[in-house]
């Protein structure tokens, strides 16, 4: 399994008591499988995706990331699994508003060491990928909601990760924007052998997904709450 979190157990302190954030959480995502993961605000979502991103230590429990265990990894050991490994698609794009569409992605490459040519040549392919290409040299507040989102997935797609995290893409996304958006995670997914975990509330597109799972009271189990058409 390209992504594996065996018996997570993360916990905060609350006042004077110790609050669960997740409660024995295991989950597992191969090459080419997108994981939808669904619950209520506060029921522990966030926690996993950021678990999953090595972002938080768990108090017990073992996190795996391309067959590299990294329950007792470094932070700097972490933070290069994170730029090699791991794409995260951000709920807010988060686009630096003085950057172009392209360099967006480029800054992510510098961050990695990689060859400026190189770069360009991905970034570039990235974004025609995305229906971007004619839209490189444009800054944040020139594109459409959408168009950020796509930069954003981009970004996160730079330095070819085989795992990708995605928190609510469609939140800021009308009901047509957000289903062509999911809708592209699961082509990228499947082209790009990704293992994809996406923390949803929308559950129009779940028909979109491989796997399905919810999340109550810091507990994960299989299948949707609610029933999906």
């Amino acid at each position: 399994m390209t992504l594996k979190l065996t018996d997570i157990v993360l916990t905060y302190p609350d006042g004077d008591r110790t609050l669960t954030a997740l409660d024995h959480v295991s989950l597992a995502v191969g090459p080419g499988e997108f994981a939808a993961v669904v619950g209520p605000s506060g029921s522990g979502k966030s926690s996993l995706l950021a678990a999953a991103a090595t972002l938080i230590t768990p108090a017990s429990g073992t996190v795996s990331i391309a067959g590299q265990d990294l329950s007792q990894a470094s932070q700097a050991k972490r933070t290069k699994v994170r730029r090699d490994h791991i794409g995260i698609v951000f709920q807010q794009a988060n686009l630096l508003p003085s950057l172009t569409a392209l360099d967006q992605l480029l800054v992510m490459a510098h961050l990695a060491g990689g060859s400026p040519r190189a770069a360009s040549m991905r970034a570039r392919e990235l974004l025609l990928a995305m229906d971007l290409a004619d839209k490189g040299h444009k800054r944040p507040h020139q594109l459409s909601g959408g168009e950020r989102q796509r930069v954003n997935i981009a970004r996160a797609l730079m330095n070819s990760p085989e795992v990708l995290l995605v928190d609510e893409p469609t939140s800021a996304l009308d009901h047509h924007r957000g289903e062509q958006i999911v809708s592209l995670l699961a082509e990228l997914t499947k082209r790009n052998n990704l293992a994809t975990v996406m923390v949803t509330h929308d559950l129009a597109t779940l028909a979109m997904v491989d796997t399905i799972k919810t999340m109550t009271d810091g507990r994960l189990t299989e299948g949707a709450a609610v029933p999906v058409a």
